[in-house]
């Protein structure tokens, strides 16, 4: 393999690897429904269907993947989600 070749490869891998980062919802007792669906709507730009699919996920399975992407991205959306209130990771 060439040096260019190697070069062009470990970029792609860093791009890939750029893009790995979740934000993680977690269920709590304090929000209902209504406010996870719209906060998720307005904050990750959730269609309503799949703001309330994710709302499901994290009432019965605990948590639940509301956004991928890089690093830089998600960092403001998950903060925006934490200040609404909900519990939520970046990973």
């Amino acid at each position: 393999m060439s040096t260019i070749e190697k070069v062009k490869e470990e970029i792609l891998v860093e791009e890939a690897i750029g893009l790995n980062h979740e934000i993680v919802l977690h269920n709590d007792d304090v929000n209902t429904f209504d406010h996870v669906i719209d906060t998720l709507v307005r904050v990750c730009n959730h269609d309503d269907l799949q703001a309330e699919q994710c709302a499901i996920l994290v009432h019965y399975k605990g948590k639940c993947t509301v956004k991928t992407g890089s690093l830089e991205e998600l960092k403001p959306q998950c903060s925006a989600l934490l200040d609404a209130g909900l519990s939520a990771e970046l990973i």
